[in-house]
């Protein structure tokens, strides 16, 4: 195997999901980011510390691409979904099964190094060779370790008050529900609704989802404003107890959808102010599962949960987030669950052993958002504060007892929180808080991601090479949404108006194509495929007339603008062999590939990776090295492109480039002249 003398001895890949170079800049400028500020001066950058992005601009192929040093068209990961076995199909992507290209982590591995890939979500797991060298630690999903795998129960609220009159589970609960938490004349057959982008319709009979978009509302805020469920339960005087203060009060809390009661304390303090609450297992327990003094987020709190009539040994995180002083009312927050005795996507098996052991059980994701400022700061920033601590000590603690010598690591948490609450960075019509609650919300997970960055910083000075990295960034788009295309599934509203697709509503109310008078459908990222004979059992497009019908296509796309503006709101358009000039097409890729026009995309996914956004966003990632091997204080003006991201490990860690690698070595800012 060729192997080149190694610039630097160890490296530590930080990869960020979502971390924007412009926002990074606005709040360097700002003093907020310290510990960034630091691996700048200490390193190599370009001056906007920007990394010109592939596409589509979407979690699983961009982290394919910085795996493999190509792009999509190659590594044939050419959405978050790939098209299942019908056109109106999308199936899950992040398996590595699907990836027909080489990681640089097998390289490593392979050439003696012992390599860790800590949930990276592109085409990681499962592992694809078998190297005593090789760990590989979840990958399945975003969010947290074990999101897809260990976390059996979503997070809720629970509102407890003098005047409710019985113990309530409400699923999916209004939005006055969740923001008082204490209400008593609710109608809970009026409870709101919202769309599951990773639900949909399943066809049992061929693979893939049947995830069919026809509302601007399921596109627009549907995560967003999504609903979250609560418990509603009376508070009393404790009576029963083997073991409760004269002047306690009570309550129960319902686990696993009201399947599971725990009662609960409201306990005083010293100085006769109700200042904490206690769950326990029953009344006749004399040591509580656990205490939470209010404003405190309790990490790791050890219980039981079911599911499917399953029992599950779970951890969770609970914050007490409102207690009145007397104990009439209050709120309780409740983190999703995590099954403690998973380890099916830890490689070895031991790993699992060794870090829960050692360092505790993975945390879960938290995803809330509904412009609410108790939801998004007290209960999901803090959430992810637990994670950061989590996930940092997890990677060092493998470091050092296991002599790594390599790490690809990857944290999604910006990602994630901003998809809550970034559109609400543009003044728009379904703004409930002013821009400037978004801005601060903004800046809080700034800080928060340079909290979790900063914890590494000490391995500049012990001899490491550490990169900051992502995939994509996100903005908040100045315009309404066309609702054109989006990466959960099919969308149909502006097909249907260009006579492309034609939809009905079945006998269970379901929205359907109707194949017998569609030309085209859209799915995916921008991904347009043509109804062609030969191609499904419903085709009606003729294969001869393919060039013909795609020109109109293409024609209908670029003529669609906003009545409001008159901009145009498709970017580019591009048949399926032309679309590698943007890192796209190939097999596993629409006939017509489509881009929505800047302003008027998602946040990220349907968009070129150039695309910039309001209050200083952009689609963009970032791209940062410090350390051995790197250039002190240096700035470059190369365009850094992404492919070139793993042949510049590659050349840094001494070993060859991926077998598909398109990229090259960043040499300029490489302290050994290429």
């Amino acid at each position: 195997m060729l192997q080149r003398k190694a610039a630097a001895n160890k490296l530590l890949l930080l990869g960020v999901d979502g971390l924007d170079p412009r926002l990074t800049k606005k709040y360097l400028a700002k003093g907020l980011l310290p510990n960034m500020k630091q691996y700048i001066e200490r390193g190599a950058a370009r001056e906007d510390l920007m990394m010109l992005g592939g596409h589509p601009t979407v979690t699983p192929p961009m982290w394919t691409t910085l795996a493999c040093g190509c792009y999509a068209n190659v590594h044939d990961i050419t959405g978050f979904y790939r098209c299942g076995d019908d056109l109106d199909l999308v199936d899950y992507n992040l398996d590595s099964r699907n990836c027909h290209a080489e990681p640089l982590w097998n390289v490593f591995a392979e050439a003696g190094k012992k390599t860790l890939v800590w949930h990276w979500p592109g085409s990681s797991w499962p592992p694809t060779i078998d190297n005593k060298n090789l760990m590989v630690v979840d990958g399945t999903s975003p969010g947290s370790v074990g999101m897809a795998t260990s976390q059996i129960e979503m997070e809720y609220l629970v509102g407890a008050g003098e005047n409710i009159p019985e113990v309530t589970y409400i699923p999916k609960a209004p939005m006055e529900a969740s923001a008082a938490c204490v209400v008593t004349d609710l109608d809970l057959s009026q409870q709101g609704e919202s769309y599951d982008l990773l639900g949909g319709v399943s066809n049992r009979d061929k693979k893939g989802d049947r995830k069919i978009i026809s509302d601007l509302s399921q596109h627009t805020t549907s995560t967003t404003e999504a609903l979250i469920d609560m418990v509603q339960s009376p508070i009393k005087p404790a009576t029963g107890w083997t073991d409760a203060p004269n002047d306690a009060k009570e309550f129960t809390v319902l686990f696993s959808k009201g399947l599971l009661r725990r009662p609960a304390l409201i306990l005083k303090n010293a100085d006769g102010i109700y200042d904490r609450i206690a769950l326990y297992k029953n009344k006749k327990s004399t040591e509580p599962i656990v205490v939470c003094p209010l404003g405190e987020l309790v990490v790791e709190v050890v219980d039981d949960a079911i599911k499917n009539d399953k029992l599950y040994r779970v951890n969770r995180n609970l914050k007490l987030l409102k207690l009145d002083k007397e104990g009439k009312s209050l709120t309780l927050y409740i983190s999703g669950a995590m099954d403690m005795n998973n380890d099916t996507v830890y490689h070895p098996k031991r790993l699992f052993k060794e870090i829960t052991e050692n360092v505790g059980y993975p945390t879960p994701t938290s995803l809330l958002g509904r412009q609410d400022p108790m939801l998004i700061t007290d209960c999901m920033l803090a959430n992810w504060y637990a994670t950061a601590d989590w996930q940092a000590a997890a990677i060092q603690h493998l470091i050092q007892s296991e002599e790594l010598d390599v790490v690809f690591s990857h944290y999604h948490a910006v990602d994630l929180e901003e998809h809550q609450f970034i559109k609400h960075l543009a003044e728009r019509p379904f703004n409930r808080q002013p821009v400037a609650v978004a801005e601060k919300w903004m800046e809080d997970l700034y800080i928060q991601t340079d909290y979790y960055l900063g914890k590494f910083l000490h391995y500049l000075d012990e001899g490491w090479t550490v990169l900051i990295f992502s995939d994509h960034a996100q903005v908040a788009p100045a315009h309404d949404i066309p609702l054109l295309a989006y990466a959960g599934g099919v969308t149909l509203p502006l097909m249907e108006k260009m006579g492309l697709t034609k939809s009905y509503l079945d006998e269970n109310g379901k929205r359907m194509i109707d194949w017998s008078q569609t030309k085209a459908v859209i799915q995916r990222e921008g991904h347009i495929y043509l109804n062609l004979i030969g191609r499904t059992d419903h085709g009606i497009v003729d294969p001869k007339d393919q060039y013909e019908l795609e020109e109109e296509i293409m024609t209908k796309l670029y003529q669609l603008t906003d009545p409001e503006t008159g901009h145009r709101i498709v970017s580019v358009a591009l048949r399926n062999r032309e679309a590698v000039l943007l890192g796209q097409g190939g097999p596993e890729a629409g006939d017509i590939l489509v881009w929505h026009a800047e302003g008027y995309n998602f946040d990220h996914d349907d968009c070129l990776s150039t695309t910039w956004g309001e209050n200083d966003t952009s689609v963009s990632p970032i791209f940062i090295a410090a350390g051995k091997g790197i250039k002190e204080n240096f700035k470059t003006n190369r365009m850094i492109r992404q492919v070139d991201f793993a042949a510049t490990v590659a050349v840094l860690g001494g070993v060859r480039m991926p077998r598909e690698c398109e990229g090259a070595p960043i040499y300029q800012i490489l302290t050994e002249e290429y």
